[in-house]
């Protein structure tokens, strides 16, 4: 089966992630009798050096003639200073938006050998963490009117609009409660009703849906009893579902609680299959170039695209199974190397570019 794949690299560590990501497409490839055609594009950072503009017409384009996208990583210090439309994310912005990827999902999930990695006190590790938070992914603060200008007193004033109609926010709803069917049939919809309109709207209307499917368990949370119950409990989660914003930030908080930001993949689709599949971690410039970056959540990103995007499910499994077993042989990457000497023992730290080697030896039918 042949399908083509659009391959962003970006900036900071994202060449060197995405390199170690297509090593083990290939041996997919080779193995089940595929065949890859990858299309690099431009966009971000490098994308601005070389064409002025985060997201160039060509580089888009060629998102909508393919399988999928894999993304590596966007964005850097050196790229800061200019105005919000020619900053590097709006690259990732912009595709999400023109591809009508309006569905995130960033499952996290404590693989046992790394119980050490997390952050959380050993009881609640042990207790397991297998959640999926669903992020609203092309409406809110970050799509919203945006100004800034000086206000009648002299000060100089910023505002960003936070819009969001029904349907954004039933659509999202759906796929969250659709997912939990095939998982333990739990969610949880994160907002702050208490406080803003959008979130009273979004808290009515993920209601409504939640009488669609009345063998699922629902509750609503506001987000900032979500976040600390993400550490206090987070075994008590399953399906998570929210907007944009705060998926943004609770996304970030799960990955830290399950060892390390490196090692989450995500999705991006809509209603078609050609979704958007990066890690959840940024381009980490002050590491780039250095072989110590961590490429499991990129490989992950890969794998959730070949289920997703190529129907292959039996290969993503077999590129899970992969990094379970590199992770059962005792091989840690920098940011999952414990510091205690005592856990360290009978561990190998490897670089970027071993960690890549041994998950790609690794797949098997």
């Amino acid at each position: 089966m042949k399908k083509v794949i659009t391959v962003v690299k970006g900036d900071g560590i994202g060449p060197e992630i995405v390199e170690q990501a297509l090593k083990v497409l290939d041996r997919v490839a080779a193995l089940f009798g595929h065949e890859f055609e990858y299309q690099e594009i431009l966009a971000g950072g490098c994308a601005i050096d070389r064409y002025g503009e985060p997201l160039p017409p060509e580089s888009l384009e060629k998102c909508f003639c393919c399988d999928g996208v894999l993304l590596g990583a966007v964005g850097g210090p050196q790229w800061d200073v200019g105005p919000g439309h020619l900053r590097p994310e709006r690259a990732v912005l912009g595709m999400r938006k023109a591809m009508g990827l309006f569905s995130n999902a960033r499952p996290a999930y404590l693989y046992p050998q790394l119980a050490a990695a997390s952050p959380l006190k050993p009881s609640l590790a042990e207790n397991g963490i297998d959640l999926i938070i669903f992020r609203e992914l092309t409406g809110g603060l970050y799509f919203g009117r945006k100004e800034t200008f000086t206000a009648e007193d002299g000060l100089m004033t910023a505002a960003d609009e936070l819009v969001y109609n029904e349907e954004e926010i039933r659509r999202i709803a759906r796929v969250a409660f659709e997912t939990a069917r095939g998982r333990r049939k739990k969610v949880c919809s994160v907002d702050k009703a208490n406080v803003l309109e959008t979130s009273r709207l979004w808290r009515q209307v993920v209601e409504q849906v939640a009488e669609e499917y009345p063998d699922v368990e629902f509750r609503n949370l506001l987000v900032d009893n979500a976040a600390m119950q993400l550490v206090a409990n987070p075994a008590q989660f399953d399906v998570v579902v929210t907007e944009n914003m705060f998926g943004d930030i609770l996304t970030d908080e799960a990955s830290m609680i399950t060892g390390s930001i490196g090692m989450i993949p995500s999705s991006s689709l809509g209603y078609g299959k050609v979704g958007l599949y990066e890690p959840i971690h940024g381009s980490a410039p002050d590491i780039a170039g250095k072989d110590i970056a961590n490429p499991i959540g990129t490989i992950l990103a890969a794998a959730m695209l070949l289920e997703y995007s190529c129907d292959m499910k039996e290969e993503a499994e077999a590129v899970r199974r992969a990094v379970n077993n590199v992770l059962d042989a005792g091989y840690r990457t920098a940011d999952i190397f414990p510091k205690d000497a005592g856990m360290a023992a009978g561990l190998t730290k490897v670089g970027c570019r071993t960690m890549g080697d041994l998950i790609t030896e690794g797949v098997k039918k």
